[in-house]
């Protein structure tokens, strides 16, 4: 109960009265996430919704938006749109978000959520079970990280345009770590949106754009900018016994933090090591918590749908921290099938 109360928490920060397009800085996990700790990047509008996981519109009444993302080898393609509660829990229906996952738990949550929209994406294995590959991405990534927002205010005008941009253009991936990642999209995305307010720093992340970057860079945009209104939350990894994801680096600081890297640089290179912690202390810094809200149930905010009306009030998140999970694990309903 306490976890789908949090996510009407996170709801009403990240969809109050004004919509908007919100970067997700997500934290990186698992054993890439060890080799490349810079995470992943992914764009949650508000007032987009997908009409299948390659083709956007304009979200109708009780629709809470769409998160879209370029991925690695998943069905050839460069982005996906995935609707909001499925790309955080991989289920359709709120009640059925679990309290606490394992392992198991997420893996029987995707399958199913696989099977009712997006076996074009991930079609079953030669033996008809679950397939490997990164389309997990797509379902469920909050049960494996902490993802911290940073949302800025856009016009009807400017996501219709969008919309009739990315249904017009050819949807092929031409996916590169370096140059053509996850957060060159997320920074494409907002450059639409405002041209100019994501760029790329060729000292602390060596011309490669990261998600960090992306969120660095947008902050201070939207301090010469107040106009964006820009505000953060936070979305905590789901409780469980799946492993906490890690803090985000960019790429210098990745180094850096590494110890095995970095003493032995310090030792045979002090200069070179030196001119790496100098371009980091510089250029390289970004912390994404502060500021980042909590909730507080006794606040409400109403969220204003496409057509001017309200819908029911939401809990409104204010400064402080979410509340405590429970300790017991509830039972995992089965995921109802509904149209995408």
């Amino acid at each position: 109960m306490r976890l789908r109360i949090l996510f009407f928490f996170i709801l009403g920060a990240i969809a109050q009265a004004h919509a908007g397009a919100a970067l997700l800085l997500e934290e990186p996990f698992g054993k890439f996430g060890y080799m490349n700790p810079t995470g992943h990047a992914a764009i949650y509008l508000t007032r987009v919704c997908a009409a299948s996981p390659t083709l956007l519109r304009r979200c109708e009444t009780g629709e809470a938006g769409v998160v879209i993302s370029r991925y690695h080898r998943i069905a050839s393609y460069d982005w996906i749109a995935i609707p909001l509660v499925p790309y955080l829990y991989a289920v359709d229906d709120l009640q059925t978000i679990p309290q606490v996952v394992d392992a198991d738990a997420v893996k029987a949550l995707r399958d199913a959520y696989r099977r009712s929209h997006l076996l074009a994406l991930a079609p079953d294995d030669p033996s008809g079970q679950m397939p490997p590959g990164e389309w997990v991405q797509l379902a469920g990534s909050a049960y494996d990280r902490k993802i911290y927002g940073f949302q800025i205010e856009t016009s009807e005008q400017q996501d219709d345009s969008l919309i009739e941009g990315f249904n017009r253009r050819r949807n092929m991936s031409h996916f590169n770590l370096l140059f053509h990642n996850c957060a060159d999209f997320a920074g494409a995305v907002l450059n639409r949106y405002y041209p100019g307010s994501v760029h790329r720093n060729f000292i602390a992340d060596a011309g490669m754009m990261t998600p960090k970057q992306v969120a660095k860079s947008l902050v201070s945009y939207s301090k010469r900018h107040p106009e964006l209104e820009l505000t953060r939350f936070v979305i905590p990894q789901v409780p469980g016994s799946i492993h906490r994801s890690d803090v985000v680096d960019g790429v210098i600081e990745s180094f850096i933090r590494t110890k095995k890297f970095s003493i032995p640089l310090a030792v045979l290179h002090p200069v070179i090591a030196g001119g790496l912690a100098a371009a980091y202390l510089t250029e390289g810094r970004f912390n994404p918590k502060p500021n980042a809200p909590v909730f507080d149930i006794a606040q409400t905010v109403q969220i204003q749908t496409p057509d001017g009306n309200a819908r029911p009030e939401l809990p409104h998140p204010t400064p402080d921290s979410p509340p405590s999970p429970p300790a017991a694990r509830i039972s995992l309903p089965a995921t109802q099938a509904k149209p995408q």
